[in-house]
């Protein structure tokens, strides 16, 4: 561990106060010292004149609860000033497991398809040395070495699975299966869990709701009295506001199920910000600011990007997810001649005409051509540069069939670019500023052939900085102190002498946002690599976690100083209900 000093910089604590000019002296993985003008004590010293020096920031919402065991650096968030990543969102988490085989298959799949996680590497690369969330959180400090600080969720759909086997998928919990999957909850927070993690939006390559869209209210009420017993812990859900646009009915059941349990409750989409989305959007939004008035701790969490995804034929979940199961076929054939084979199939093609007009979701991606780019061919035979709308109208052929043409011609291997949805900006800007939001929502570590999250907090300063939406301070404090206090991390995610040395020092005229690009260094599962997209670094200029350089001179140092993290949690004399 090397003691630093951080010179001539000027210091953005994450509060939100005003910057000011100031050196940061760091000691044995501390933050020693903030002042003008220290001496020197033997340090190294870092120049930071001219740069910010603000804490590390913290990815609020990633899935790299199994890429880090193949992926260390967690590339490429070293390079964009990332101390703390929370793992564990959406329901999905690598624990607890079932003692049975088949139903760990299950939760692998589950997480493997709603994710585009590489599903071999996630069996053969995971110890699965544990049972329980508190054993699988010893087995990752003994393990498992990473270039961030992890915090995680403990999700209600491993939970569910671990207790009730299959029948999760199918039916309310017993009694007794809600007092285990407690015991379950109980466990993972006193272990140092967030919290519990749900999902009310997704399902599966089927069609099936998921297995934590089958709980009752029994069931939610007795999770809820166990997170109030543990004060400071949380519950985070994803909302449905884009498949069955169910968003305002879920909201309101959960306000009404935690209404005096004081358990603060981080709702994914429950400020609906693309504009196609204005009906939910409207009634989201009027509910989020009721629910403020209320005796209720809600935060509504969102990302400031607009999705901008890719969709391939040997992973990509977009397909199912619009409802359009007939295509879904294509990215499920096994191999290359079993896509084609579909592709070139008249009966697959009349079905997929079908599909596509009537069953899946209009506000879906394949219901909208003009927004589906042919940007990436395989092949080179081409057209690119023009949308599926624009090649079907030349051809005079539905888009489904214009599409099963490129296909064939530019190769299974081609990538098909969705154009990003527009989003209000206002209202992102004012739920930037709302001092009870989670923004920058990135889903980093998922969808690594369809997007890359890591990376887009520099938006809000290249572009709500720039463009003088939001001060430097409030930048800052989106990705620090602002979601720090909301996770009630006590240590970390504000400058200040005696919390934790995560801290990022950057030149504000150095950095940019920077295009996706692929790299093959995903292991397949067969001796080889597949692809993932990422993005070179912003650049910071220093990087540091728990006082250890993960970034500087350009380039992702090697070094792996992250631990396990947790909030700091009150145990309250509350009986479960």
């Amino acid at each position: 561990m090397t003691n630093i000093l951080i010179r001539n910089g000027t210091v953005v604590d994450g509060t939100g106060a005003p910057s000011y000019a100031a050196d940061v002296r760091v000691r044995d993985g501390l933050i020693a010292e903030i002042g003008q003008n220290l001496d020197p004590a033997g340090e190294r010293i870092v120049d930071a004149t001219d740069c910010i020096v603000t804490p590390g920031f913290i990815e609020a919402h990633t899935h790299m609860d199994a890429v880090m065991w193949w992926q260390p650096s967690l590339d490429p968030l070293p390079g964009f000033g990332v101390t703390t990543a929370v793992i564990g969102n959406c329901g999905f988490t690598a624990a607890p497991v079932s003692d049975d085989p088949d139903v760990r298959m299950e939760m692998v799949k589950i997480f493997t398809f709603f994710e585009e996680v590489p599903i071999k590497p996630f069996l053969d690369r995971l110890p699965w040395d544990w049972r329980t969330w508190s054993e699988y959180k010893d087995s990752l400090d003994r393990n498992a070495r990473t270039a961030c600080n992890i915090a995680g969720y403990v999700g209600h759909i491993a939970i569910r699975l671990a207790v009730m086997g299959m029948a999760a998928w199918d039916r309310a919990a017993t009694p007794d299966e809600i007092k285990q999957m407690c015991a379950y909850l109980e466990d993972a927070l006193q272990a140092g869990a967030l919290g519990m993690s749900s999902n009310l939006l997704d399902d599966d390559s089927e069609g099936r709701p998921i297995p934590s869209k089958m709980a009752d209210d029994a069931e939610w009420t007795a999770l809820f009295g166990v997170l109030a017993r543990y004060k400071g812990t949380q519950l985070q859900v994803i909302l449905d506001t884009f498949f069955h646009l169910e968003a305002p009915e879920q909201m309101e059941r959960l306000g009404r199920l935690a209404r005096g349990t004081g358990v603060r409750v981080q709702m994914a989409g429950a400020g609906a910000l693309l504009r196609f989305q204005d009906d939910i959007r409207e009634k989201t939004w009027a509910i989020t600011q009721r629910q403020k008035t209320e005796d209720l701790d809600f935060w509504p969490s969102f990302g400031h990007v607009p999705p901008t995804t890719a969709l391939n034929f040997f992973s990509s979940s977009s397909f199912a997810q619009a409802n359009e199961y007939v295509w879904h076929e294509v990215v499920q054939a096994p191999t290359v001649d079993a896509k084609l084979a579909l592709l070139n199939d008249s009966d697959f093609r009349a079905r997929a005409r079908d599909s596509w007009d009537n069953k899946a979701y209009k506000q879906s991606l394949v219901a909208n051509p003009d927004m589906m780019l042919l940007n990436d061919s395989e092949t080179g035979a081409g057209p690119t540069g023009l949308s599926l709308g624009d090649l079907a109208t030349q051809r005079g052929v539905h888009p489904a069939d214009a599409l099963a043409d490129w296909v064939i011609a530019n190769g299974v291997e081609s990538i098909v670019s969705r154009t990003p949805h527009p989003m209000m900006h206002e209202k992102t800007v004012e739920m930037l500023k709302d001092p009870k939001t989670v923004g920058g929502i990135s889903d980093a570590g998922a969808h690594g052939q369809m997007l890359c999250g890591g990376g887009e907090n520099i938006l809000l300063f290249t572009q709500f900085y720039k463009n003088k939406e939001l001060t430097l301070e409030e930048a800052v404090a989106v990705m620090t102190g602002k979601v720090a206090d909301h996770f009630n991390f006590a240590d970390r995610g504000v400058l200040k002498a005696g919390y934790r040395a995560d801290i990022a020092v950057f030149n504000l005229d150095e950095i940019s946002e920077q295009p996706l690009k692929r790299v093959f260094d995903v292991p397949d599962g067969e001796g080889g690599n597949t692809w993932r997209f990422t993005r070179d670094a912003a650049p910071m200029r220093l990087t540091l976690v728990n006082g250890v350089p993960t970034f500087e001179n350009g380039a992702f140092t090697g070094a792996l100083p992250g631990a396990m993290v947790g909030p700091v949690v009150q145990r309250q004399a509350v009986e479960a209900a």
